[in-house]
């Protein structure tokens, strides 16, 4: 599968449960929107996967990435009910970093 760079990077961090280096794969100014709620900077994010680590312990499994449409079909494990389930990631790039994600 033919990721980009920065995702590839998202996923490696994801797993190893490193928030720090998860947030630096987003720019300054980025936005993620994850269950309803919208995370806005990369501190924000930070803050935002480590409690989400921490709660669900969650790993990703690429299964299927359109260049086109910038989306990520994962899968995804962890602690909470009804694991594992497949989610999509759209992403929004800017200098080769993650402008905007929103994942459901």
């Amino acid at each position: 599968m033919n990721l980009p760079e920065v995702v590839t990077e998202l996923i490696k961090t994801q797993n190893n449960f490193d928030s720090t280096a998860y947030a630096n794969c987003f720019t300054e100014t980025a936005i993620v929107f994850d269950e309803g709620k919208t995370h806005k900077g990369r501190k924000e994010i930070q803050n935002w996967i480590d409690k989400a680590n921490k709660k669900y312990q969650a790993v990703m499994k690429p299964l299927e990435y359109s260049e086109t449409e910038h989306t990520l079909k994962t899968e995804v494990s962890g602690t909470f009910p009804g694991s594992p389930i497949i989610m999509t990631y759209h992403y929004e790039f800017k200098d080769g970093l993650i402008q905007s994600l929103k994942i459901v």
